[in-house]
């Protein structure tokens, strides 16, 4: 089965194999405060995120996890993401479209069923599946605008590694 190119996922992933020990790479990031980046460890996880000054609604955030291959060498996997309470507030109303989709759904059907008139329901199965794009359209628009932080979050990681 092919990948999915990252041109399409909603969360790109990487992976690198870096030749250092993982607690020197570790102990880079955490030492590492370059303005406008806020760094965050836990365990083996780093978080990398814009400041309050440079944040704005769709603004992403690196996730790196190390994972020590050696006493030399490591892998890297690496996520760009929006910020979990944005991610968590889109999966909510996705919940929400998906469940009302289905009572109406039983509703129109139960009408029907019943010859009874279901224009009603047919209506609002149609506004919800255009709630539906309505959110796929933003969500992509969130992504295309929160591009260029995501390169800087890259290119930040690369002087970090190569540091």
């Amino acid at each position: 089965m092919k990948p999915i190119p990252n041109e399409i996922a909603l969360r790109p992933r990487f992976q690198l194999h870096i030749p250092k020990n993982k607690k020197i790479i570790l102990n880079k990031f955490e030492q590492s405060k370059v303005d406008p980046f806020l760094i965050k460890r836990l365990d083996e996880h780093i978080f990398i995120k814009f400041n309050q000054k440079r944040h704005h609604f769709w603004s992403p955030q690196l996730h790196l996890e190390f994972e020590e291959i050696d006493d030399i060498s490591c892998k890297l996997y690496g996520v760009f993401g929006p910020n979990p309470t944005l991610w968590t507030f889109f999966m909510f109303i996705h919940f929400i479209v998906a469940t009302l989709f289905i009572i109406i759904g039983i509703w129109a059907y139960s009408s029907a069923s019943l010859g009874k008139t279901y224009r009603i329901q047919v209506g609002l199965l149609v506004l919800l599946v255009l709630i539906w794009f309505i959110l796929y359209f933003a969500g992509r628009s969130g992504k295309k605008k929160g591009k260029p932080q995501m390169q800087q979050l890259f290119d930040y990681m690369q002087n970090v590694l190569t540091a």
